[in-house]
């Protein structure tokens, strides 16, 4: 590891360019910091969010530094949208319909009912969430939470609900409404994939870094993600289709649903007697990921421009504010409707322009190389990449539809990383000529090819301590020129690792409720991705559950792929052992808070047949790595 571990300044040639987009774009326009501080009401008085145990998940101090000039170490187009992004506290929409932003990544909407508070999107964690409502309530009154609504299935919507109702209300009638599909999408993300998203999040977000001109500045869709408990209290009821009218504490809202947009189950919610539309994650002040850096299903473009031409059609006819759970609103029916016409237009265009590019042979880098936005859509704002980017965008419409493979051949079995790197490093030279050559790459400005022909050197020699420098100093300046918060958090981050060591995963949404929401089938399906299967190809291990209140569930280990079958016909094998048990005891098993050897003891537990093998299955399950190396191999 190299000795210097601070961060270096801008070279040169990051500087001019930076210069540049100053003259490029009207940074004189302050419509935007108007809209993020119309209507403030306050902020908290304790600028600290902390958790029970005295650690701080929230500071909203940290991004004090944003209201000075812009450094040379960071692009101005995004220190402008995260100095927006950090204005914090309550703030008045319309009349009736509060939202308290700053407090964590995403923004929390209060609606006055007739008895008390409609709560949607609770952020992220129970402990900014209940400091955000205690913030609404010093300055509103001690109003009571009369319902909650989850705008869609992503965490920062959703995880900090205990921190404004408990099971306690919703059991006494405060309901949880939520778009259909939910639960399924809200808890299967978060665990099948979840480890690996969650590390990768940790470079998306940059939670880790410091805050600073030559750290973590934002991630473009506000700043960054909190790090308390992430709750989740199941929905009482769906919303299930477009045009759907519900009355809540006397709040009237009419719904449209949008799955396959920004989320797999969203929608957008219109208050008659407000004039106000709420756009959720479809429409906010950024372009979209249409695949997020910390790795999700591939969203669909062309459904999310269609579903903006219908949230149009429906409701800017009888809305005169317009706001999402993140960013600042939009007043004036005029300006709303071009600003969502311009949203339509712009997930549209990339759909449309990579469709055409790709049906002319271009791969996915070769389409985002020459993907430029239409002049009226890059002079808006509201447009910029900060977020997502034209050109991840553009790759992940092309993996939507032709998948990873670029069609040719030469590209079809490439050598995995490591293996190529030590090919590429011995074609070049060896790692002394690889650095030699790439030092002077460095002194020209080109820090994308630095850090690809280093990151072979790295891959081939990772304890060679000049080439983990010279790739940290390459990531660094590629991020202070990033207009886009999360390519510049994985910048950043890649640099910080190369330099520090691994940050881990600082936020975890694969938390107990999210876990305990699981369905028995998603929990069996979230066991079998966890079989070790070239240790298990000998296996042959079949488990019947009896579950009271169910039916029996049948699973095999067989080929190194464990199944499960509910009931008792053909496709369910005959046991080897057959266990009776209730479902909390299943649920503690497979979740490895109970040992098999636990549960056998269990009087309330019945197992016929060989117990030994209940044991010998659990012992073929691998564990997850939630600190797994990205940057190095």
């Amino acid at each position: 590891m190299p000795e210097r571990t601070e961060a270096k300044p801008a070279e040169p040639s990051v500087e001019q360019a930076n210069d540049a987009v100053l003259r490029r774009f009207p940074f004189d326009d302050t419509q935007d910091l108007d809209d993020a501080r119309r209507g403030f009401l306050g902020t908290a008085a304790e600028t600290v969010v902390k958790n029970a145990d005295g650690g701080v998940v929230w500071d909203l101090d940290a991004y004090g530094f944003l209201a000075g000039d812009c450094p040379a170490t960071a692009n101005p187009s995004l220190w402008r949208q995260s100095r927006l992004c950090s204005e914090h506290g309550l703030f008045e929409v319309t009349e009736g319909i509060y939202q308290v932003r700053g407090f964590d990544l995403s923004n929390m909407t209060i609606v006055e009912g007739e008895r008390g508070v409609l709560v949607i999107d609770p952020l992220l964690c129970a402990e900014t969430a209940a400091a955000a409502l205690a913030l609404y309530r010093a300055h509103r009154g001690e109003r009571p939470v009369t319902a909650v609504l989850y705008t869609h299935s992503h965490a920062d919507h959703f995880g900090g609900v205990r921190g404004v109702v408990s099971d306690d209300d919703v059991a006494g009638g405060v309901p949880v409404l939520a778009p259909e599909g939910f639960l399924e999408h809200a808890v299967s993300e978060n665990v099948y994939a979840g480890t690996a998203m969650g590390r990768r999040a940790a470079y998306m977000y940059g939670a880790a870094l410091p805050k600073g001109a030559r750290g973590q500045i934002g991630t473009g869709l506000g700043q960054t993600t909190s790090t308390g408990a992430v709750t989740l209290i199941p929905p009482t009821a769906y919303l299930t289709r477009t045009g759907q009218s519900e009355t809540v504490d006397g709040i009237r809202m009419v719904f449209q649903l949008t799955p396959g947009t920004e989320a797999p189950a969203e929608l957008n919610i219109h208050f008659p007697d407000h004039a106000a539309l709420c756009m959720a994650e479809n429409a906010t002040h950024n372009q979209h990921n249409l695949l997020t850096l910390r790795g999700a299903l591939v969203r669909d473009p062309r459904v999310w421009s269609r579903y903006l031409t219908e949230a149009v059609d429906l409701f800017t006819g009888s809305s005169d504010v317009a706001f999402a759970s993140h960013h600042w609103p939009v007043w004036g029916r005029e300006r709303l409707t071009r600003y969502l016409t311009e949203q339509r237009d712009l997930y549209a265009y990339l759909h449309d322009q990579t469709l055409r590019l790709l049906n002319q042979g271009l791969t996915g880098p070769e389409i985002a190389e020459r993907m430029e936005l239409p002049p009226a859509l890059e002079r808006a704002w509201h447009t910029h990449g900060y977020y997502g980017s034209v050109s991840h965008n553009t790759k992940a419409i092309y993996q939507r539809y032709l998948g990873w493979f670029d069609g040719n051949p030469a590209r079809l079995w490439e050598h995995p990383p490591v293996e190529a790197a030590r090919r590429y490093v011995e074609f070049m030279g060896g790692t002394d000529e690889v650095l030699r050559r790439a030092r002077q790459s460095y002194a020209d400005g080109d820090f994308r090819w630095v850090a690809q022909v280093v990151g072979h050197a790295v891959f081939a020699d990772p304890d060679h301590a000049e080439a983990r420098a010279l790739q940290a100093d390459a990531l660094e300046q590629l991020g202070y020129g990033s207009e886009n918060g999360t390519w510049r958090n994985f910048y950043l981050t890649g640099a910080y690792e190369l330099r520090n060591g691994q940050v881990g995963t600082p936020t975890v949404t694969a938390s107990p409720d999210v876990v305990a929401a699981l369905s028995l089938d998603q929990l069996f399906d979230a066991l079998a991705i966890r079989v070790d299967g070239p240790r298990s190809w000998d296996a042959d291990i079949t488990v019947r559950w009896n579950v009271a209140g169910r039916e029996p569930v049948t699973t095999r280990l067989r080929n190194g792929v464990l199944t499960s079958v509910t009931g008792t016909g053909p496709a369910a094998s005959d046991p080897d052992v057959e266990i009776g048990l209730a479902e909390a005891e299943l649920r503690g098993l497979l979740l490895g808070t109970l040992t098999p050897a636990e549960l056998a003891a269990r009087d309330t537990v019945t197992i016929t047949g060989d117990a030994g093998r209940l044991t010998e299955l659990v012992g073929r399950l691998d564990s997850p790595d939630p600190d797994f190396a990205v940057v190095t191999p």
